[in-house]
């Protein structure tokens, strides 16, 4: 078995909420248990943990051969559509707990820009799609957690504003070529699949780009994919010309903690 066979590769991989079994299915408490175990390594080892290690991990804690492979099972049978359910709860939570406003460093990047077309990565319940939406922009976005997405379209109803949206995983979605005029990664990863991200960009075109810092990391779990090393974006997108990038201590979207972030604003030249 390859290493990442069993790998869940995380959206917006970042605090690992407690959830009371009752109210998720065994295969679900199968994947929190194992995604709790997951994100206590580090972010730059995550991608090379394999299931033999969980498995021993398991046998550690006393469970049988049969409950281990039943363990297993579950997680690479359920694993996807469980992360996508769980994301479900975080984002339509009545009680949210992220900043549920536009990012401020979006904001400020698209102050001023002719409104055109946008993707939002991982789009969540919408909050960034809906405010580039009410700015004029046209706006695509797409997650795999698909009661999140029904919200976000709900919202722009009730806004008055149209939304393109999809079901769908970053590795599945068409980003095309010379298509976007901005596109938006907000805490949903960045460096999975740079160079179809850089031919997205239409000529004059800008990424944005906002997630944790690796100091982030220090005292707390937080996924690999959201997690970037002090000045490594600007070298995951050689191609494009980079319009500010920063390192700041700031509140966090999600966990809404003071931690170091790092901020990426770059375009592809015309």
């Amino acid at each position: 078995m390859q290493p990442r066979r069993l790998l869940i590769t995380p959206l917006l991989l970042l605090y690992c909420l407690a959830l009371a079994p009752a109210q998720i299915s065994p295969g679900e408490q199968a994947y929190e248990r194992y995604r709790a175990w997951f994100t206590q390594f580090p972010p730059n080892q995550q991608a090379a943990v394999t299931p033999e290690q969980y498995r021993a991990h398991l046998q550690s804690q006393g469970l049988s051969a049969s409950a281990i492979d039943e363990q297993i099972r579950l997680i690479r049978e359920q694993g996807p559509r469980a992360e996508a359910q769980r994301w479900n709860r975080i984002l339509t939570s009545q009680k949210p707990s992220f900043n549920t406003n536009p990012n401020a460093f979006l904001v400020d990047m698209a102050k001023g820009r002719k409104p055109g077309t946008a993707l939002d990565v991982g789009m969540g319940q919408g909050r960034n799609a809906l405010w580039l939406a009410q700015q004029g922009w046209q706006v695509t976005g797409f997650d795999p957690a698909a009661a999140a997405v029904a919200l976000a379209q709900k919202n722009a109803a009730a806004l008055g504003v149209a939304l393109k949206t999809e079901v769908t995983t970053r590795e599945a979605f068409d980003f095309g070529d010379s298509r976007w005029d901005l596109i938006l990664i907000s805490y949903a990863g960045g460096r999975e699949v740079p160079a179809q991200i850089e031919r997205a960009l239409r000529p004059g075109g800008i990424l944005i780009i906002e997630g944790f810092h690796r100091d982030a990391t220090r005292g707390r779990s937080i996924g690999g994919s959201v997690v970037f090393d002090t000045g490594e974006i600007p070298k995951l997108f050689p191609d494009l010309r980079v319009v500010r990038y920063e390192e700041p201590v700031s509140k966090a979207d999600f966990g809404q903690e003071m931690v170091r972030l790092v901020r990426y604003c770059a375009q592809r030249p015309e």
